[in-house]
């Protein structure tokens, strides 16, 4: 955290351009936004965003009239275990306009507020090679993660050796929220944010999320 905080005063300085201080800045009260990607693969070094998905969420309501969505030209090719997971070709993207013309608007979309996502570092490391193309910078936006949430919710008191299961299809069906079309940018950021809004509202309640019994082992009969 130190170390980020560290980052954050160092991008507020070197910042190319100045126009886009707002990003330093607290966004409206009580609002953030749940973003999402997909890629041409699963290395931030090399891979590039071919989609991305964002939706504002205020309190506990989803906006869902303000969204973004964008489908993205990349420099590189997509892999081939890509196309499996998320189903974009190169035909489906060669006629999108390339992230750095995308990017002004997502961030004019997202401000300073922070940033929800499922395995979020991920996503955000994705970003930060635009965004570090187009202004030097890295994002300043605090992030969140869902899976964070849901892990203290769950399994924050829970004994030594308990099975941990955090993937996202169990988190949906933990919180009987609906699980929709998958590494689809725009499904997945609507029920991250679907995620988010329940898990806050367990956090507000202090609602702890059930775990199955662990039934004692019948091959211990004792002395």
């Amino acid at each position: 955290m130190a170390l980020r905080w560290l980052m954050r005063k160092l991008d507020h300085v070197t910042l190319r351009d100045k126009s886009y201080r707002f990003l330093f800045e607290p966004g409206p009260p009580d609002e953030v936004v749940s973003i999402d990607c997909e890629t041409t693969g699963l290395d931030p070094s090399r891979d590039e965003i071919i989609s991305v998905a964002a939706i504002k969420i205020r309190g506990d309501r989803i906006l869902a009239s303000e969204t973004f969505q964008a489908v993205v030209r990349p420099r590189v090719a997509i892999a081939a275990e890509a196309i499996k997971v998320h189903g974009l070709r190169e035909i489906d993207v060669c006629n999108a306009r390339p992230m750095i013309e995308i990017m002004p608007d997502l961030l004019r979309f997202i401000g300073g507020r922070p940033l929800i996502g499922y395995y979020i570092d991920f996503d955000i490391a994705m970003l930060n090679n635009d965004v570090a193309e187009l202004l030097g910078i890295h994002l300043p936006n605090p992030r969140i993660e869902v899976s964070g949430i849901y892990y203290e919710r769950k399994y924050g008191d829970a004994p030594p050796g308990t099975q941990i299961d955090l993937t996202f299809a169990n988190i949906l069906r933990d919180l009987n929220l609906p699980l929709f079309n998958q590494h689809d940018a725009f499904s997945d950021a609507l029920m991250t944010a679907m995620i988010y809004v329940n898990l806050k509202d367990y956090v507000a309640r202090d609602i702890r999320i059930a775990r199955p019994r662990i039934k004692p082992s019948s091959d211990f009969h004792g002395m």
